[in-house]
């Protein structure tokens, strides 16, 4: 399954799709967009960005101030056509359960985000500790991702981080400036303009979605904005750079699956006390947070529960998983 690392990692840009034959058909497709924002002078963008009350009203990077030529449309569609592969080579979790209570964090977030498209939440049955919020709003956890928090403040901040991207289009933005690179290349005595760029589409209609990281600006605009919707949504923000000191901690053992899932994109000190210095300077101090509830342990224990069973039933040495216990 093609995902990026728990949310952290990221590694999940898509190699879109043609948007459109020219430059010009993008250009009537795209939403209206207030201007204000990219005509806004630096410094007063970084204030409004950096306003929490400002989130769900400003745009953090999906218009064409943004060197962004998809469309919010484009995007859901190319997202749900990816989507779909994604499902058709995995196995979702059946469990009402577990999904509703996965998809209703995700809801809260996203309402207290600064996303422009609706999520559709699923959860995967797999070991691994790993998430992808694709573009267009599909977004999928790892069963291992929500065993591996030890609250749901801790997987609500690796969720925030996923939304986050989606919010500031960092896949479609990522690409659109891939292609600004290599069009540069191209010969444009002999081609140019509108025409450059359906050119240039042509020559990856052929390829096969791929994926590749995003670059540690996005990344970090990522934990920016994902510790403003933790807060807004009324979790601890505390609970991600939390998360990050534990997956640092636990890449000295090397045996840890937290530990070999985030092996490619350390939790480095720089960027934990980036972070932490983001929540004390942006964030007013409230006098309580959502840390853990009794659902969320609940579900974690369902899983559990439903490993083991799956374990008993097709394994001919029985193994148990157990169950995690509260320190």
């Amino acid at each position: 399954m093609p995902t990026c690392l728990a949310g952290l990692c990221c590694a999940f840009a898509l190699l879109l799709s043609p948007i459109a034959a020219t430059a010009q058909s993008s250009e009537k497709s795209t939403p209206e967009i207030s201007p204000r924002h990219s005509l806004q002078p630096k410094a007063g963008r970084d204030r409004e960005m950096r306003d929490v009350d400002a989130v769900g009203i400003r745009n953090v990077g999906c218009n064409r101030g943004f060197a962004n030529w998809y469309t919010l449309e484009s995007q859901i569609s190319l997202g749900k056509a990816y989507a779909n592969r994604v499902e058709a080579t995995s196995k979702l979790i059946d469990d009402a359960e577990v999904t509703d209570y996965i998809s209703g964090i995700a809801q809260n977030l996203v309402r207290n985000s600064d996303s422009q498209v609706p999520f559709t939440v699923k959860v995967i049955d797999s070991d691994e500790v790993n998430a992808v919020a694709l573009p267009g709003g599909f977004f999928f956890i790892d069963s291992g991702l929500i065993m591996a928090a030890d609250n749901e403040a801790e997987l609500a901040g690796v969720m925030a981080h996923e939304i986050a991207h989606v919010a500031a289009c960092h896949a479609a933005r990522g690409r659109t400036r891939a292609k600004l690179i290599g069009m540069a290349s191209m010969s444009m005595s002999m081609i140019g303009g509108p025409v450059a760029f359906a050119a240039y589409e042509g020559l990856t209609i052929a390829k096969p979605f791929t994926l590749m990281r995003f670059s540690r600006k996005f990344e970090s605009e990522a934990d920016f904005y994902g510790v403003q919707y933790m807060y807004r949504a009324g979790y601890d923000p505390q609970a991600l750079p939390t998360f990050f000191e534990r997956v640092k901690a636990l890449e000295k053992t090397k045996t840890s699956a937290v530990a070999r899932a985030f092996a490619t994109h350390p939790q480095t000190a720089d960027r934990i006390a980036k972070t932490q210095d983001e929540i004390n300077s942006l964030l007013p101090a409230k006098t309580e947070y959502k840390v853990d509830t009794s659902e969320f342990q609940e579900v974690k224990a369902r899983l559990y529960d439903r490993e083991n069973r799956l374990r008993i039933g097709t394994a001919h040495r029985v193994t148990l998983r157990r169950k995690p216990v509260s320190e």
